[in-house]
């Protein structure tokens, strides 16, 4: 999604991956963020966030958006600030998955024992960049599972161990570390991007939404 403005959040029966944007955060980073060089905070769709929405909160804030450092703005790795975005997918389903049997494309992952995969919305389509396959972590009710096998184009595949993951439970892929969740660094290391080339890459290709 490229416009310039966050979509409303989708009904409880949608499960297209969500690019969630803490007004809360944004305002909470933005009385810290007052820097003497500044920085184009506005600017790639003010880094995926929604440059329509981003700059009428400063606006509200009486804030100038040259006057403001965009890594702290937004929470990014470095910042002693929140994440101002998460990306949340869904679980679709489960099933078992026995040792030595491979998962997703080229089978670049092989059970090392029986376990239990889950199929998650999200995949290169909405940001989710290929090689975090086999590298990342994602959270679903309180706990880490890890992305395994090839990152697909609108879905991944999670080893879920003997965690019980309802159809329709919320898959974090990054957010809060102070949650527990993910964090964006984690995604720097594995990948080779940087902070601002990945949320700029999920805000405009996953749908975004508001929440206070």
């Amino acid at each position: 999604m490229t416009s310039t403005r966050p979509a409303p959040a989708p009904g409880a029966g949608g499960v297209a991956p969500v690019a969630v944007l803490s007004a809360d955060a944004l305002r909470a980073n933005a009385a810290r963020s007052l820097s003497t060089s500044g920085g184009d905070v506005l600017a790639v769709d003010a880094w995926g966030h929604g440059a329509t929405w981003v700059a009428s909160v400063l606006a509200d804030l009486g804030l100038d958006a040259d006057a403001l450092d965009p890594t702290a703005l937004y929470g990014l790795p470095g910042a002693r600030t929140r994440p101002v975005m998460s990306l949340r997918g869904r679980a679709l389903g489960a099933k078992p998955l026995l040792r030595g049997e491979g998962v997703s494309y080229g089978y670049t992952h092989r059970a090392p024992h029986d376990t239990t995969v889950a199929l998650v919305t999200g995949g290169y389509a909405q940001g989710v960049v290929r090689s975090l396959g086999n590298h990342a972590s994602v959270w679903i009710d309180g706990r880490r599972h890890r992305i395994v096998g090839r990152v697909a184009m609108d879905v991944s595949v999670v080893d879920v161990g003997d965690a019980p993951i309802a159809r329709g439970a919320e898959v974090v892929f990054f957010g809060d570390p102070a949650l527990g969740h993910p964090s964006l660094e984690e995604w720097t290391d594995a990948t080779g991007l940087t902070a601002a080339e990945t949320v700029a890459a999920v805000g405009a290709r996953a749908v975004r939404s508001v929440v206070a």
